[in-house]
C-alpha cells in the first residue's frame, strides 16, 4: 500500500511484523485495557479471511460506510474493535448480519490514518480472546456482548510449550523461503505460536480452529499436527 512502511522483527512470512502507517496518528493504549478484562459490549468487525491472535498486530483497510463509522466511534472512545470470522455461506447475507464464529480476538487501534475520501488505514494490536454471548441493535455496524477469555499458561506447561516451539521451528525451517531464519530466542514461546498461527499460509477456517484452542499449548500441538498433515483432535 502506498505510503506504508513495515518494520519487521524477523521472518519473511511476516511473523511479528509491526506495521507503521505513514502520517498515522499513534496513541498509547489506555492502561486500563488489559488481557483479563473487556467492556461488556464492543464493536465487532467480521471478515472472511482475517483471524487475529493474542499479542499480534494486523493492518486493516476500512472502506465500507458502516465500518468507517465503527472506526470513527472507536477512535473517539476506547479504540477497541473485536475481530471475528464470517462463517461459510456468508455471502447471501453479507449486507446484513451474516453468521459469524463466536470466538474472536479484541484489539486496540494503535495507529490510524484517515484518507481524504473517508476510508481508514488502521493497525490493530490484539489484547485478548473473547466469546460472543449476544448482540444488540442501534448502530450501522455490529455490537456484541462479550466475555473475555484470557490465556493463562500454567508453570507445569511451560516446558511442554518450549518443546513444541522447537518442533514448530523445525517445521517452519522445512517450508520457509530461502534466507528466512527462525524466530529470535527473545520472542516468548506464546508469541512464536501465535505468530505462526496468524502469519503462516493457512486456510482461514484452520486459523479459526487454532484460535479456539484452549491456550497456547493446545494451539501449538494443533498447529504441529496441521503442519505435519495430520488431523488435530478436538
Amino acid at each position: 500500500m502506498t505510503g506504508r512502511s513495515v518494520v519487521c522483527a524477523a521472518l519473511a512470512v511476516g511473523l511479528l511484523c509491526v506495521p507503521v502507517l505513514a502520517g498515522a496518528q499513534p496513541r498509547t493504549p489506555d492502561s486500563s485495557l488489559n488481557t483479563a478484562t473487556l467492556p461488556d459490549t464492543i464493536p465487532i468487525f467480521p471478515l472472511q479471511d482475517v483471524v487475529l491472535f493474542p499479542n499480534m498486530s494486523t493492518q486493516l483497510h476500512i472502506f465500507e460506510a458502516r465500518y468507517r463509522e465503527m472506526v470513527a466511534d472507536a477512535l473517539e472512545g476506547d479504540r477497541l474493535i473485536g475481530m471475528v470470522l464470517l462463517q461459510p455461506g456468508y455471502e447471501a447475507e453479507y449486507e446484513g448480519r451474516p453468521p459469524i464464529y463466536l470466538i474472536g480476538c479484541a484489539g486496540v487501534i494503535t495507529d490510524s490514518q484517515e484518507l481524504a475520501d473517508g476510508r481508514y488505514n488502521i493497525v490493530l494490536r490484539s489484547l485478548v480472546r473473547f466469546r460472543i454471548i449476544g448482540e444488540e441493535q442501534g448502530k450501522s455496524y455490529r455490537l456484541a456482548h462479550v466475555e473475555a477469555l484470557p490465556e493463562v499458561l500454567e508453570d507445569r506447561d511451560r516446558q511442554a510449550l518450549s518443546e513444541r516451539r522447537q518442533r514448530l521451528t523445525t517445521l517452519f525451517e522445512s517450508v520457509a523461503p530461502a534466507g528466512a531464519g527462525p524466530p529470535p530466542p527473545e520472542f516468548s514461546d506464546e508469541s512464536v505460536v501465535n505468530g505462526f498461527s496468524q502469519f503462516l499460509n493457512l486456510d482461514p477456517l484452520a486459523r479459526q480452529d487454532l484460535l479456539e484452542r484452549e491456550g497456547p499449548l493446545a494451539r501449538a500441538q494443533a498447529l504441529i499436527e496441521l503442519l505435519e498433515g495430520t488431523e488435530p483432535p478436538r
